[in-house]
């Protein structure tokens, strides 16, 4: 945080309790000039709450918001309302209301007044001259629907990209967003990001999309146990920072349980002498023993019910197509399942990906070729619809649909038992769900989700209403999956850390497959449509004489021939993707670490060590996305 610099907003002590639990406990946080802040913690800890209280919307049982005067915040809520009697372009313009409003109070103005100069000026600052154009911009990269679509008419994903283009367009002094990436493909989070990283005012933003919180931010909030916790960097950073405080915090509790075992021996032999330094001992005792230790943070103990088994024929695609309201989504698309796959679909939004997800399980009949399953495959299909719960019904009923067991293997597991898994306890299991926490409802949907079974898993979404530690939880179960698993998701994390290949809607209608993960897949992407600069040239070894014309591409043939790959670089190219997949393993099972909640007690000596080696794993990575270009570049040189 910029301490240094002015402070925009101030909020101190604040306290906010529903009933019984409190939210916010003598919470204090102030935001600066400048400040790119990212605010996490698990659902039901009050992220949300905080945020409407910073924006004026709710007021806190106690505590103060302290604002600069003359300042301006824009605020994405989950919760958002649009204004119905207005089309999509008339919306968005409300947004930059306070822009519109100085250029109508400026054109009323003679030219020759003080304050038609002070406008003029602020407007500039405001980008205001430009506010058309910027909205426009907006509007195409974010994807709204066109500008004289009425709101009535508009889905729940589209009224979505609608607000969000609506905050951004404001340029205020500061931003709140929570979730600002839901319903957004992955150019649209792209473009998302890079207006964050240009922005010239500060903004706080809830999201568990952990890539954009890595990409934008530069200080993380944790908000547990009502008070927050402040961390320099972005998630990757807050992961090794949190785990270095809970070693901290662990090692403190220990010589506190040392010192309570120690004295405890000397109160129960009762010294008879009440002598004020045998007092004294007595009270650092009682003191000591009051106090609290650190919190302990439980997670759900999330196993996938073990499928049965698959056999040689999963499912298999041929010349598959899809045609929508007259358009052809995809054709002439050809891959086949195997066993122990984890694809992720990705693209942007209408392109089809929930199309191809309904013609493998047959819900869609394709437009031109087959899809053929197994007679062993049996699909665990989970739409975006399926991700509602309903509020009157109770824990059990939402799970149950009527049996009391869920098939488990050969066996069976009772409900109360299943529900376990997931952290609920007797009490909650049969409280009705509009009582339940964020995080209770998230491990709710999970638990619904997942005991249908299945050896086929396919999941269109499901990150957008999980928090993050819910989503680590999550990833781990679908890695150790011994089935296929086949998911539609916008979140790069997630993607990166469960996928071992990628099926890319790339638009003129075709499906691009890559093996590995998302990153991995936009790195070849990238590498692929690169023009070989002189710099490339130099770094490969080449020689003026054979060097390729600059703007030619890779995969292109040239004019004049370079050397051709040798046999070793051959082998060294064709062994390049399985090495690079190994090292992205490594790392995210190093990250994986830092991110479990008993980290400080089972890996606290181990800290040290393991941040050098995800340091020497990030360098190898590099080193080796190096070398594949440089043997790219002599394989696209010599015409191979």
């Amino acid at each position: 945080m910029s301490d240094s610099a002015p402070a925009l907003l101030t909020a101190t002590d604040l306290v906010v309790a529903f009933n019984d639990r409190v939210i916010l406990d003598s919470a204090t946080l102030a935001l600066h000039e400048g400040d790119c802040v990212g605010l996490v913690g698990r659902n039901g800890t009050g992220k949300s709450t905080f945020l409407k209280v910073l924006a004026g919307l709710h007021t806190p049982d106690s505590g103060e918001v302290a604002a600069r005067r003359g300042l301006v915040i824009s605020y994405l809520s989950q919760e958002f309302t649009l204004d119905p009697t207005k089309n999509v372009l008339e919306n968005i313009r409300d947004g930059a209301s306070h822009v519109r409003g100085l250029i109508k109070e400026f054109e009323s103005l003679p030219a020759e007044s003080k304050r038609h100069e002070e406008l003029e000026e602020r407007i500039a600052q405001l980008d205001g001259w430009n506010l058309d154009n910027r909205i426009e911009t907006a509007m195409s990269h974010i994807g709204t629907p066109p500008g004289d679509r009425e709101i009535t008419s508009l889905s729940g994903g589209e009224k979505r990209r609608v607000a969000m283009c609506r905050t951004l367009v404001s340029r205020p002094d500061l931003l709140i967003l929570d979730e600002p990436t839901n319903h957004l493909d992955p150019e649209s989070i792209e473009w998302v990001a890079e207006f964050l990283e240009n922005f010239g005012g500060a903004f706080l933003v809830v999201t568990h999309d952990r890539w954009f919180l890595d990409r934008v931010t530069k200080l993380t909030v944790e908000l547990a146990e009502g008070r927050f916790f402040s961390y320099e960097g972005g998630y990757s950073e807050y992961l090794l920072a949190k785990a270095e405080r809970q070693r901290a915090e662990a090692v403190v509790e220990h010589k506190r349980q040392m010192f309570l075992e120690k004295e405890l021996a000397w109160v129960r032999q009762g010294p008879r002498a009440q002598r004020s330094k045998q007092k004294n001992r007595f009270e650092r005792y009682y003191e000591t023993a009051a106090q609290a230790g650190p919190p302990v943070e439980e997670d759900m103990e999330l196993v996938i019910p073990p499928p049965p088994p698959l056999g040689n024929r999963v499912v298999e695609l041929n010349n598959l197509g899809i045609e929508f309201g007259g358009r052809t989504l995809f054709r002439n698309f050809d891959f086949i399942f195997e066993n122990g796959q984890r694809i992720g679909v990705a693209g942007r939004n209408g392109v089809g990906k929930t199309s191809l997800l309904k013609a493998i399980i047959g819900d869609l009949q394709p437009s031109e070729g087959t899809a053929k399953t197994g007679q062993l495959t049996k699909f665990n299909y989970v739409d975006q619809s399926r991700l509602q719960l309903r509020e009157d019904r109770t824990v059990i009923d939402e799970v149950s649909d009527g049996t009391e067991f869920v098939i488990w293997g050969d066996g069976k597991l009772s409900l109360r038992a299943y529900l376990k898994r997931f952290l609920f306890t007797d009490d909650r299991i049969n409280l009705q769900v509009k009582y339940l926490s964020g995080g209770e409802r998230s491990r709710l949907l999970l638990a619904r989700i997942l005991k249908q079974g299945g050896n086929f898993l396919i999941l269109d979404e499901p990150t957008n209403d999980l928090d993050l530690n819910t989503l680590r939880v999550l990833e781990e179960a679908l890695i150790a999956f011994p089935g296929v698993v086949l998911v539609v998701s916008h979140d790069r994390y997630f993607l990166n850390r469960v996928c071992t290949g990628i099926l890319a809607f790339e638009g003129d209608e075709r499906i691009a497959y890559s093996v590995g993960n998302y990153d991995y897949y936009l790195e070849k992407k990238r590498r692929a449509s690169a023009p070989i600069s002189g710099a490339r040239e130099s770094e490969a070894g080449w020689s003026a004489k054979n060097a390729a014309p600059t703007s030619l591409s890779l995969g292109a043939r040239p004019a004049n021939k370079g050397r051709k790959l040798s046999f070793k670089e051959t082998r060294e190219l064709d062994g390049m993707e399985a090495e690079i997949l190994k090292v992205e393993q490594e790392i995210g099972r190093i990250e994986n670490l830092f991110a479990e909640p008993d980290f400080h007690k089972t890996h606290a000596t181990q800290t040290n060590a393991l941040v050098s080696d995800l340091a020497t794993q990030k360098e190898k990575l590099n080193q080796l996305f190096s070398r594949w270009t440089e043997l790219e570049a002599l394989k696209a040189a010599s015409g191979a």
